[in-house]
């Protein structure tokens, strides 16, 4: 039976003076720092919540397993049980990367509890697959495993960066590398595999939330196409193409990706 202890292990934060919640999850690599830029903007008209996955930020890392962890249903289950604890209903979802797709299942598993979803960079699948190009192939994959596994902290200084885009702004990849390089290396080389291996393109068409995918140009994780197949797949959902480039617009854009949310918000 889960309790209040789901709020201690995803190390939930809670904020904001409005009655409407909107929960912030966080992509690979990464933890809830990364929307501090955009929660406070939301303050007023919502209660923000933003907690770490299991086996990220300061979640409990005690309760990582990765047989638990192999798939990222698991993560969407943690994502319910907040809800649940807080008691949501009608609230806003903001998934950045892998997370979109937890947000997807999540609604799915829980209909009601999230009224919109707004993905940032989502992608239902990573790996090539027949006429579908989710922009690597499956040899890419298994090398990027396979260098994060032998040397996590020269993966993490080498792709964060590429990652985040901006070159013109070498803090904001320097930022993503300190991030990735705080992770326990286990813990993400398997959430890597998890993200990376994972395919939710059949999860897509049974979203009933309203959704909006914000899309960043020259972003090496979830180019434009992959972004435009989500918004393709996921019925009556609106699709938005950011000025940011790179993976990372909630660090490198925060006022266009408030903005962006602003719009579809009030459109409701």
């Amino acid at each position: 039976m889960e309790s209040s202890s789901v709020l201690a292990r995803n190390n939930v934060k809670i904020s904001g003076s409005g009655a409407r919640p909107m929960m912030f999850a966080h992509g690979f690599g990464c933890d809830q720092s990364m929307w501090r830029y955009i929660w406070p903007a939301f303050g007023e008209q919502f209660r923000t919540v933003l907690f770490d996955h299991v086996g990220a930020g300061r979640s409990d890392l005690s309760a990582y397993d990765a047989q638990k962890y192999s798939t990222l249903h698991a993560y969407a289950d943690d994502i319910v049980a907040i809800g649940r604890e807080l008691e949501f209903n009608d609230a806003v979802f903001v998934g950045h990367s892998v997370s979109a797709m937890m947000g997807v299942l999540a609604s799915v598993k829980a209909p009601g509890m999230f009224g919109a979803l707004i993905l940032v960079g989502p992608s239902a699948r990573y790996i090539d697959d027949g006429d579908y190009r989710g922009g690597f192939s499956r040899k890419d994959i298994d090398e990027l495993l396979d260098s994060l596994a032998d040397n996590h902290m020269g993966w993490s200084a080498a792709m964060a960066p590429v990652i985040m885009g901006n070159p013109d702004r070498p803090e904001l990849g320097e930022e993503l590398t300190n991030s990735f390089c705080r992770t326990d290396p286990a813990i993400a080389k398997a959430f890597a595999r998890v993200t990376f291996m994972s395919d939710n393109r059949d999860d897509l068409s049974k979203v009933t939330a309203r959704t909006l995918i914000l899309q960043c140009s020259d972003d090496i994780i979830a180019a434009e196409n992959v972004g435009q197949y989500v918004h393709q797949n996921i019925p009556g959902s609106n699709y938005k193409l950011l000025e940011a480039t790179g993976h990372c617009p909630n660090l490198s854009a925060p006022h266009e990706v408030i903005a962006a949310m602003n719009d579809f918000l009030d459109a409701r």
